[in-house]
């Protein structure tokens, strides 16, 4: 495979996080001669963020594999209607259905432990009286939520420093599923205490993906970053030229 026809690699980080969460990934990615983006999700609306990520990749000359960790599987789910994504990856991601939020496939199958270590905060909203909600999760209970088997030092860090969502990001429906036309791979993190795995193998298996799965916290880039990358390479070799 010549560089000409490799995809570009696009990282859509998810809630709680930024495109730092791919920093272990990203050096494979470049090591395997692949180009990469990591663009900043605003984290305010599903609808607004998949118009966001879209823009990016309309943008991007040449094909796209577009990579979406947690919320950024919901995101990449509808961005990855553009022409150019040539393939999906979901990783411990949201696979939603059209006409699906993520609020609904969530309420299929028990809570995480996520839902009690949640905290909503006020922001303001240019043009509005009303203030918008914002979630995140406690920073004392981050890292066994979130990052288990990342190193404590860093997961004190990511604890501090998340990219909140917006509440009404987990309402909006999605207008369209990607996956229904783009091939698409999925891995599940199985010790996810944050994204209950059954909610990954079942949206991975309803959209009839190519499947993976990691003894692994949410944070399976930067807990196991060469598995990861190893798999958005069979997307790219896959579906190349």
């Amino acid at each position: 495979m010549s560089r000409s026809d490799s995809p570009t690699v696009v990282l859509v980080h998810g809630a709680f996080a930024d495109a730092s969460s791919f920093a272990r990934v990203i050096p494979e990615l470049i090591d395997r001669g692949l180009d990469v983006v990591a663009p900043a999700v605003p984290n305010r609306s599903l609808l607004g963020d998949s118009a966001y990520i879209a823009s990016i990749v309309r943008q991007i000359p040449g094909p796209v594999v577009l990579v979406g960790h947690s919320y950024g599987g919901a995101v990449i789910t509808v961005a990855g209607a553009e022409d150019n994504v040539r393939a999906l990856v979901y990783l411990a991601g949201y696979a939603l259905e059209e006409g699906e939020s993520l609020g609904e496939l969530q309420g299929r199958f028990p809570d995480s432990d996520l839902a009690t270590a949640l905290v909503q905060t006020s922001f303001p909203i240019e043009g509005s009286s009303s203030p918008g909600t914002d979630v995140s999760v406690r920073v004392d209970r981050f890292p066994s939520v979130f990052a288990a088997d990342v190193d404590p030092r860093l997961a004190s860090v990511l604890a501090v420093s998340q990219r909140p969502l917006a509440a009404q990001a987990f309402t909006e429906k999605a207008p369209k599923a990607a996956w229904k036309t783009k091939p698409s791979w999925g891995l599940v993190a199985a010790a996810d205490r944050t994204l209950n795995p059954d909610v990954e193998r079942f949206g991975y298996e309803r959209a009839g993906m190519t499947t993976v799965e990691i003894d692994s916290s949410h944070l399976v880039m930067l807990a196991h970053p060469k598995a990861v990358a190893e798999l958005i390479e069979e997307a790219v070799l896959a579906t190349a030229g």
